[in-house]
């Protein structure tokens, strides 16, 4: 079955710093018409950082939008559409907690809400992490904290982290930490 929505006009309706609002009009696959209003968002990275301890950096950040003190992995827009997601990874990584990773490790991408937003977030591992100076946004306010993987799985699967993309990337790199693991004990 054909699923594809193909935009017959387009009209912005809010032009922002971060995002921009779009009311288009598409035909269905059924040949009818449909209204969407659609937020598109430069996009994002997101980063895990890994000590070599098992211990998770994470941030805890005011989210005006949802009126919390969230916990978090770094995470942050791309500064340009061409920007390198790595790249821009491992700058947010390192404005935010000062960490300089010696691996980075490509997770894949997360959509927090399809239905409404375009905003794409690259999700990645950090490990061998060495640590200098923070560089913070003048309106950037965080708090880093540590907490070792599984302490943070577990809050994860508590509830106790609500943020889409530290849900998802946490457990993505668990997983693949454990299956890492389990395939080098096999080689032993």
């Amino acid at each position: 079955m054909n699923l594809i929505e193909t935009m017959t006009s387009s009209e912005r309706i809010f032009d922002g710093k971060v995002v921009h609002l779009y009311r288009d009009t598409v035909e269905l696959p059924d040949g009818t018409s449909a209204i969407r209003e659609i937020v598109k968002h430069i996009g994002a990275v997101c980063v895990v950082p890994l000590t070599d301890d098992g211990d998770v950096i994470l941030e805890r950040q005011y989210r005006y939008a949802v009126g919390q003190i969230l916990t978090e992995i770094p995470a942050g827009k791309l500064d340009d559409p061409e920007e390198d997601w790595a790249e821009a990874a491992l700058r947010e990584l390192r404005e935010e907690t000062g960490a300089i990773p010696r691996e980075l490790i490509d997770l894949g991408d997360f959509y927090g809400s399809p239905a409404i937003m375009g905003e794409r977030i690259r999700m990645f591992l950090a490990r061998g992490l060495t640590f200098t100076e923070r560089h913070l946004d003048e309106d950037e306010f965080l708090d880093v904290i540590r907490m070792p993987l599984s302490d943070a799985v577990r809050s994860v699967m508590n509830g106790e982290i609500p943020d889409g993309k530290t849900q998802c990337a946490i457990l993505r790199a668990a997983r693949m930490l454990e299956d890492e693991k389990n395939t080098n004990a096999g080689k032993s």
